[in-house]
């Protein structure tokens, strides 16, 4: 992947504040801007939106673009997934100065972890956030995870459009998750009225828990096995790919990556893919689970082809 520094970077930021952060950096005075994604954030039935998203077109090269969804969870989860949107980017844009994306990205992650513990304004202690993020330099692609938000490809077929997962879901009963969080006096289990959402436990009766097994923050669960270095992967673009989706799990939870695909080819005016996908998660959610409150569902496309 290409060089990411620039000296004539200018930046053109929307909605910092807001659940959705589109950022425009104009690499190239001579650059013909067209738009390379879209993205859609909606409040669940569980209060505050919690979810965060970005998508930053022109980082780091004329042609990069960093796309990521945050999910955050606690008391303050909605601040913990702000604050690492916006600022996780610069800080791996720093990193990569010094070394491959894989390295840069753990790095990152793992500085940003120790860095928000400066920070007394936000409690980071029993809230935190998971992170997904997809960068796009070129036809090379590097996603980095940390929690259960889910990268899925859309590649065409002769049989139309093909769901492809790109990351997997860092869930506490993955045996290699199990096993780290086991030998840290962790415990993983689900409760009797909800089996099918196994968790990470602190071993003290009452304490807390975790659906995920790696997020920002929570540090009152970094001792039992959760952690902050996301796993990385790579994937080389090829004609016939068409999208990327990234999603939170209040997405996934109602969608199968097959279904959300085909909303998006589905869709003729590409800047509404995203919307749409929320849409139908939205309703999908109300008619498969009527008596559980809608979760947060935020979800960013990136558009690999023109259509």
């Amino acid at each position: 992947m290409g060089n990411c520094t620039s000296s004539k970077t200018q930046v053109h930021e929307y909605g910092f504040h807001d659940n959705s952060w589109h950022v425009e950096a104009d690499v190239d005075d001579n650059r013909n801007h067209k738009k390379v994604g879209c993205m859609q954030s909606q409040q669940g039935a569980k209060g505050l939106n919690q979810d965060a998203a970005i998508l930053y077109e022109g980082y780091g090269m004329k042609d990069g673009t960093l796309c990521a969804v945050f999910d955050g969870h606690g008391r303050l989860g909605h601040k913990v997934s702000k604050f690492i949107r916006n600022q996780l980017p610069s800080l791996l844009l720093n990193q990569r100065k010094s070394m491959k994306w894989n390295e840069a990205f753990v790095s990152a992650f793992e500085t940003m972890d120790e860095e928000i513990k400066l920070h007394e304004d936000v409690d980071f202690i029993n809230s935190g956030t998971t992170a997904l993020v997809a960068i796009k330099q070129g036809d090379d692609v590097v996603i980095a995870n940390l929690g259960d938000s889910r990268a899925v490809l859309g590649t065409l077929t002769e049989n139309g459009i093909q769901a492809t997962q790109l990351t997997v879901d860092l869930k506490p009963d993955l045996p290699a998750e199990a096993e780290r969080i086991k030998k840290c006096n962790g415990l993983v289990y689900a409760l009797k009225h909800q089996p099918d959402v196994q968790r990470v436990w602190s071993p003290e009766e009452d304490g807390p828990c975790l659906a995920m097994s790696r997020t920002f923050g929570d540090f009152d669960m970094k001792s039992y096995g959760v952690i902050a270095t996301p796993e990385i992967s790579h994937h080389r673009v090829t004609t016939k790919d068409q999208f990327i989706v990234l999603a939170s799990d209040g997405v996934w939870d109602a969608l199968s990556n097959e279904e959300v695909v085909s909303v998006v080819w589905a869709t003729k005016n590409k800047e509404s893919a995203a919307k749409a996908v929320v849409y139908e998660a939205r309703t999908a959610w109300k008619r498969k689970f009527p008596s559980t409150r809608v979760d947060d569902c935020t979800v960013v496309c990136l558009f690999l082809q023109e259509r």
